[in-house]
């Protein structure tokens, strides 16, 4: 049973929508284990805290060694919100790390 709901921002259904069958399939797979557990060093997934200054707490999971997805944790409502789903170069030098 899912503990957290996840929800895709514009971004990265944008992102889903124009993606093929495969990569589809492989970033679902990946973010269903968010709803097990978003939280880095649990459950499956290569995850970590993003070390950026804001509001909330922001998190990247790599999927497949070829895309990050951006997501941040609302605790009371039980919801994961993945905010954009990006390459992982491309993520490497937004956030850098």
């Amino acid at each position: 049973m899912s503990e957290y709901d996840v929800l895709l921002g514009d971004d990265a259904r944008e992102f889903l929508d124009i993606a093929d069958e495969k990569t589809k399939r492989i970033c679902r797979e990946n973010l269903g284990y968010l709803a097990e557990t978003p939280y880095p060093g649990r459950g499956r997934g290569d995850k970590e805290k993003l070390p950026i200054d804001g509001r909330r707490d922001r998190y990247r999971m790599h999927i497949s060694r070829t895309y990050t997805a951006i997501y941040t944790v609302l605790e009371d409502q039980k919801e994961v919100r993945v905010l954009e789903i990006v390459p992982i170069d491309e993520a490497h030098k937004r956030y850098g790390f």
